[in-house]
């Protein structure tokens, strides 16, 4: 779904939500935005590359290839993209790679278009700032399974096996939101 503007900024929103597409859409063209929509890291690609947006805002868990994935690519196609990264499960870890790849910010969802807008203008400086209580036994697991995660390249087995975990009880852990949000 994309729409055709005249000079209204090019924002490209990648989420497998239909739901959440659709209102964050109509809430981001409201604000001035020439709003294209994706479904999946797959599905945005092309569109990028076709057409290499001004702005984009990437869900970081979709089916398919995760959100840092499309984070790269768009950041390799114009590194003057500005990037925001969403996403339901935030970890320390993600954080720093979404920026180290390129990403301009990170949100936790829920985030609406005023604090997403806001998020474009944030200057990407390398250090992501999370102003954490006092972190409980859960949160410690959650972090280091995203580590590893991201270490066997979100390979859900490679994973389980290197945390000598049943492959099934991973994916229950990784279903779960955090702990202490």
């Amino acid at each position: 779904m994309s729409t055709a503007c005249d000079e209204s900024a090019s924002l490209l929103l990648v989420d497998d939500d239909a739901t959440f597409c659709r209102v964050l859409s109509a809430a981001l063209t409201r604000r001035g935005f020439c709003v294209s929509v994706a479904h999946s890291v797959e599905q945005a690609i092309p569109m990028a590359q076709d057409n290499p947006p001004e702005y984009a805002v990437v869900d970081m868990k979709m089916g398919g290839a995760p959100g840092l994935v499309l984070v790269k690519v768009l950041h390799e196609l114009d590194p003057n993209t500005r990037i925001v990264v969403l996403t339901g499960y935030a970890s320390i870890t993600t954080a720093v790679e979404a920026i180290k790849l390129g990403a301009t910010q990170y949100l936790a969802k829920p985030a609406n278009a005023d604090e997403i807008v806001a998020a474009f203008s944030h200057e990407a400086d390398g250090n992501v700032v999370f102003s954490v209580p006092a972190t409980n036994i859960e949160k410690l697991e959650w972090e280091h399974i995203q580590r590893m995660l991201h270490e066997y390249d979100y390979n859900v087995s490679a994973t389980a096996r290197a945390l000598n975990m049943h492959r099934r009880t991973l994916q229950r852990k990784l279903n779960k939101p955090p702990v202490g949000k």
